[in-house]
């Protein structure tokens, strides 16, 4: 069993960082990725991680902006954003997967609660 707990939300403006943590329990080796989920719309893919660190991934429309990564010595996987923007307005979740990498959400099997981000314009 591997809790998550995710931290770094807050309430920023247009353009400004922020920096999302994952701290997991235990010292399994997972595919980590990002999630969110807007009122009202879908949770959707965001970015992933491999259990290496050496391999990541992102949805379109992040790159460029946001950087996944991890630290294994504090069992922790990061999302750096930057350039955020009012659409960037979500619950960010952060999940685990014991397969590869994807973006299929029902291929995770550890979630934690989710940490809000939003964005003014």
């Amino acid at each position: 069993q591997v809790q998550l707990v995710e931290s770094g939300g807050g309430l920023v403006q247009d353009g400004d960082s922020l920096r999302l943590s994952c701290t997991a329990s235990g010292r399994s080796r997972y595919s980590t990725a990002w999630f969110r989920q807007a009122p009202g719309k879908e949770r959707e893919y965001v970015a992933a991680i491999s259990p290496s660190g050496g391999s990541t991934y992102y949805a379109d429309f992040v790159k460029g902006r946001f950087t996944i990564s991890r630290d294994y010595a504090k069992n922790a996987v990061y999302l750096q954003m930057n350039s955020l923007k009012p659409e960037d307005t979500a619950v960010y979740y952060c999940a685990a997967s014991r397969y590869v990498p994807t973006t299929t959400i029902s291929e995770y099997d550890y979630w934690g609660q989710g940490t809000q981000v939003t964005v003014s314009s």
